[in-house]
């Protein structure tokens, strides 16, 4: 049930309006819970019916880890909590993955084998879920907070159905309390619902699945397209994902303030970005924070000399890249972005022995020109993120730097993504404005109105007669 298709905007109106017909905090409670695991079982009813068997088992094994005076016994239930869920996550998402690349190495090294491929349906936003878990037993044992009594309430953390399949990733102390407290129904969180839901729709069908139209044949088949082409797709990629992941971002944020749950932002403007230290601050905020917190630091942060946090970068990244997707490629993606914050480390730490060097960073054309730097590399390793496989990421990055005169041009017209390009730049620079972000407060009420339903219009009208599903769906 994509949020974008009709099915969904039915289901919502539905929860929307008995939710704040219910006048009793428990029976809204039990109402969204119903209508999240309804919601996923729109894609398997089996499924569903895993993640509430693991859901409760991390419930009293939470409530276990409080019971227990004795470390080695708290400390034993918090192995079997995060067992369990990296174990799931690894056989639905991994396990083919790992034994291919088993086979793979097996020949290479001359022997003959022929592994099994495990028929295993991947579960939608598993990668999210299994994470919200483990944050939720690790933050008991750690005793930030403290075990959830009510069980509803710990399934409605993990099955909201606005973040249940792609995020953002929560905390249970931020939502937990927020299911505890009572609802009523407010004005102005109302409009600002509406306003992340049609900016988020704007973002996913104006935006990205539009730039898909570009994309998809140059990525399908590079060799058969121009070096300005190919450079088009990738430029065209960064905004696809972008508008892709933060539009569904927007729309389960804005779905979250329709029914009084607030959930954290997933993006701060990325593109905006003075270095690559600065763009994993602003994309994806929520997985970034988590790695930080339950991977990067309890393996020693930056503590230890430079060596030790190279190294802790490189396993942070490269789990995350493995987070994405069972594939090299994402892997590969994973080492490298660890690689280039290794190397802003090393480069931050000369500019600063340098005066005059960080003066110049800091003028006016010295920013412009680390925004537009981080922005190509980040778009440069994208490359990674998007190839289905090695072969088809050697043979795009062979046509960026290859001519070929007799390749085709970009499919559709390229003033579209210039367009696009320039549309998006205006929105990043508007909205870092300050006067800019209480406009649609202070603005006349038809003004505001007039407003969302051009945005409303514009989605409509600019969205590719196929839609796509949100890409993010796959992790």
């Amino acid at each position: 049930m994509l949020f974008c298709s009709q099915a969904f905007l039915f289901f919502f109106g539905v929860v929307f309006l008995a939710y704040w017909a219910l006048p009793w905090r428990q029976a809204r409670t039990y109402l969204l819970l119903l209508s999240s695991l309804y919601f996923y079982s729109c894609w398997s009813p089996w499924l569903a019916c895993m993640i509430m068997a693991s859901t409760a088992g991390d419930f009293f094994l939470a409530r276990g880890m409080e019971r227990f005076a004795t470390p080695a016994a708290r400390r034993l239930l918090l192995l079997v909590s995060v067992a369990g869920n990296l174990g799931l996550l690894c056989y639905f998402k991994y396990a083919n993955f790992f034994l291919r690349s088993l086979e793979d190495a097996l020949q290479a090294l001359g022997a003959s084998s022929s592994l099994p491929i495990l028929s295993v349906m991947l579960p939608v936003g598993i990668s999210f879920y299994t994470f919200e878990a483990i944050s939720y037993s690790v933050d008991v044992y750690r005793g930030k907070i403290r075990a959830e009594r009510d069980l509803a309430n710990f399934m409605l953390f993990i099955l909201f159905f606005p973040h249940l399949v792609a995020g953002p990733i929560v905390r249970a102390r931020d939502f937990l309390p927020q299911v505890r407290r009572a609802k009523r129904w407010n004005w102005t969180r109302l409009q600002l619902g509406v306003e992340l839901i049609l900016l988020g729709l704007v973002k996913k069908l104006a935006l990205a699945d539009r730039m898909a139209d570009f994309v998809d044949p140059v990525f399908g088949d590079p060799a058969a397209y121009r070096c300005w082409s190919a450079w088009l797709a990738v430029f065209a990629y960064a905004l696809q994902v972008y508008g892709d992941f933060s539009g569904y971002s927007d729309i389960a944020i804005g779905c979250a303030h329709l029914l009084g749950y607030r959930l954290a932002p997933n993006f701060n403007m990325p593109y905006l970005s003075t270095n690559i230290a600065e763009f994993w601050r602003r994309w994806h905020i929520s997985l970034s924070s988590w790695l930080r917190d339950y991977l990067f630091l309890p393996l020693g942060g930056s503590r230890g000399g430079p060596w030790r946090t190279a190294r802790n970068l490189l396993i942070t990244m490269g789990l995350c890249g493995l987070w994405h997707g069972a594939c090299w490629a994402f892997v590969l993606f994973g080492l490298l972005q660890g690689s280039l914050l290794i190397g802003h480390r090393v480069f931050r730490a000369w500019a600063e022995a340098r005066r005059h060097v960080q003066h110049m960073l800091q003028t006016t054309m010295g920013t412009a020109c680390r925004v537009a730097l981080t922005f190509l590399v980040m778009s440069l390793t994208f490359v990674l993120f998007r190839a289905t496989s090695m072969d088809n990421f050697t043979g795009m990055t062979t046509r960026l730097f290859a001519a070929n005169p007799n390749g085709m041009a970009a499919p559709g017209r390229e003033i579209v993504i210039l367009l696009a390009y320039a549309v998006v730049g205006l929105c990043h620079w508007l909205g870092s404005q300050p006067w800019c972000k209480n406009v649609s407060r202070r603005g006349p009420g038809p003004l505001i109105g007039l407003g969302y339903a051009a945005a409303l219009m514009a989605a409509l009208l600019l969205a590719p007669q196929s839609g796509q599903a949100f890409i993010y769906f796959q992790f």
